[in-house]
């Protein structure tokens, strides 16, 4: 068996059911190691002991996907996505549920952001003004400010020459977190991590007419995050990275094709974390339409070179 389902389980995968034998097993490629997974799977085999209960299908399926090493809240909605899915196709008994539908409950009732291209092609992420303004004369078609500070004044600064750099061209300019900052100096658009979701007022994003992305790292984030009808989701990380310490673990190109395939005909995709040129070969062909770099770019003995090449893999466009 996969070694990964193995160390996920640790010694209790004799004890599951038949069904989360099969259904890890049909799926292994989407088995990632999640530090997290042995107690996980040990709770739930626990809990359902403790209350004497037969496990069902539903509970089947959810051990199934800790033991694949699924975030503790993906692994539920991947069993209610799973019951929904059985319940249509008697015979899709050990398919992945791969229908919006069978895990959304809730209607978007929220009005959409602002759109964006279906393709946001090469997207950098920069650090500075003056990085932006090195991509803006590249002609990279998607460029972020990520610049981190506890200076107001240095934030301000920051984000009002990024703006001023991209105002013009046919580069378009997402600023980072400070999403007060970005509608008040007229950025193209914004882009929020899961950290920032909390506190960033969407109806005043909304209002604005400015572009909204969204970061997310699994099923739940990502249904979450397509409530607030973003102009684009990120899914990632795809690869490990340093850049940032990320809530959870690195989902590889397998489980990034099986997001994009379920969001790609709601959202724009942006594929996210540690992805080099040589891994594009891994990340285009799951349906994304945008791959985001940084130290590929940015760390390049020769980054003007490095944009051209990654601007033909990686075009923008309708």
């Amino acid at each position: 068996m996969n070694a990964l389902l193995q160390r996920n389980t640790q010694g209790l995968w004799d004890q599951l059911p038949t069904l989360a034998h099969d259904m890890a097993l049909a799926h292994e490629e989407l088995a990632i190691a999640h530090p997290h997974a042995p107690a996980w799977t040990q709770a739930l085999v626990r809990d359902l002991s403790a209350r004497s209960t037969q496990p069902t299908d539903a509970h089947a399926i959810e051990l199934a996907a800790l033991a694949l090493g699924f975030e503790r809240e993906d692994a539920p909605l991947i069993a209610q996505a799973w019951v929904k899915q059985q319940a249509r196709d008697p015979a899709q008994r050990l398919a992945w549920p791969s229908e919006l539908a069978d895990f959304e409950t809730q209607a978007w009732a929220n009005a959409a952001h602002a759109p964006c291209p279906w393709r946001l092609g090469l997207y950098v992420v920069a650090p500075s003004a003056d990085w932006i303004a090195r991509l803006v004369d590249m002609g990279v078609p998607t460029v972020q400010l990520r610049f981190k500070s506890d200076d107001p004044k240095a934030i301000e600064h920051e984000v009002r020459q990024a703006i001023a750099h991209a105002r013009g061209s046919q580069s378009q300019l997402y600023i980072n977190d400070f999403w007060q900052l970005a509608i008040e100096h007229g950025a193209h658009g914004i882009h929020l991590g899961q950290e920032d979701v909390g506190t960033a007022d969407f109806e005043a994003i909304q209002a604005s007419g400015l572009r909204l992305g969204l970061s997310t790292h699994g099923y739940g984030e990502m249904l979450r995050a397509a409530r607030h009808r973003p102009s684009y989701l990120a899914l990632g990380a795809v690869y490990a990275t340093n850049l940032k310490v990320m809530p959870t673990q690195p989902q590889g190109p397998k489980r990034l094709a099986r997001y994009a395939a379920l969001m790609q005909a709601h959202f724009p995709l942006v594929a996210i974390g540690g992805i080099d040129y040589p891994r594009l070969d891994e990340v285009l062909p799951s349906g994304v339409g945008s791959v985001a770099a940084v130290r590929a770019i940015l760390q390049a003995s020769d980054p003007v070179q490095e944009a051209r090449r990654w601007m033909q893999r990686c075009p923008a466009g309708q």
